[in-house]
Order: structure tokens, then sequence, then C-alpha cells
């Protein structure tokens, strides 16, 4: 599980600083790399620990690849998908396709995602955080309501 929202700059090679608490938080599996892709819902790019990319990339491997849908699926999640390590800084060098599909440019957000981190271009964080806050109480009951929480879980 990883946590928190980190602010911080890309360079002009599209070079990022991995923020100390999140470097710190991510210790243990900074030697496996990562894999860097385009996010499904929104304009941003997700970065997966090879640990949550494996479980991902199981259940697509079930997909039946001469069923249409799923081979389109396949290829459409699989586009851009790239094996990234952080660099002798700790930085993380997000390629070209990537920073335009994102629209990164200098402004920064590494925003935590269960067990992956989101990564944004500031401007379009916060866009997406302000057009989410109106509905946010409805869609927690929707997603959240109907779970069964045991005597020690809180909201």
């Amino acid at each position: 599980m990883i946590n928190g929202v980190y602010e911080c700059k890309a360079d002009a090679k599209g070079r990022v600083a991995i923020p100390a608490p999140l470097k710190k938080q991510l210790q243990s599996i900074l030697d496996q790399g990562f894999i860097l892709k385009r996010s499904v819902f929104q304009p941003c790019l997700e970065l997966f620990p090879h640990s949550a990319w494996k479980g991902v990339m199981d259940k697509v491997g079930h997909l039946n690849r001469f069923v249409k849908k799923h081979n389109d699926f396949i290829r459409l999640y699989s586009a851009g998908v790239k094996q990234v390590e952080l660099d002798g800084n700790a930085r993380l060098l997000i390629p070209k396709d990537l920073l335009e599909y994102s629209g990164i440019r200098s402004e920064v957000v590494m925003a935590s995602a269960v067990d992956i981190i989101e990564i944004w271009d500031k401007a379009a964080y916060e866009r997406s955080l302000r057009e989410g806050a109106d509905n946010f109480g409805d869609l927690a009951e929707e997603v959240m309501g109907a779970m069964q929480f045991g005597s020690g879980d809180v909201s």
C-alpha cells in the first residue's frame, strides 16, 4: 500500500525526482523497477511496482485473444507501456510519448492509488479534484456504502 500526494517538478528532459517520503515507502522494491502506462480513465500516468503489474497481467492473461473485444482491450490497455527504473538520483524519466499523453510540463503531482502511483500534470490533477468534488459524497455512498465493515474498521 502506497500513501500520500506529493508535488514535484519535471525537468526539460522529462525527469521527475521521486519525493523523499515516497521513495522511503518504495525503498524495498526500488531495485525491481516499475511499469509506467497511460491511465484508462484520466489524462494521467500510472506507475506500477512490478508486483502490482504482475497481478494485473495475470488477469489480462486470462482473456481470450480470439475474441475481438478481448484482443482490442489488450492492445489498447498495453499502448504506451514502458518498463522504467529510477536513476542514481532517484529520478524517473518519463518518455516523451507519455509526457504528451498526460500533458505533464513542469509541475507534477504524484498521488497514491492503493498499490500504484498516479502521475499528473498539477493543473489537470487539481481540475480533476474540483470536477469530482460536487458528487463525491454520492460516489462514496454508491461505491462503499454497501460494503460490510468489521468492528475495527473506520470510515
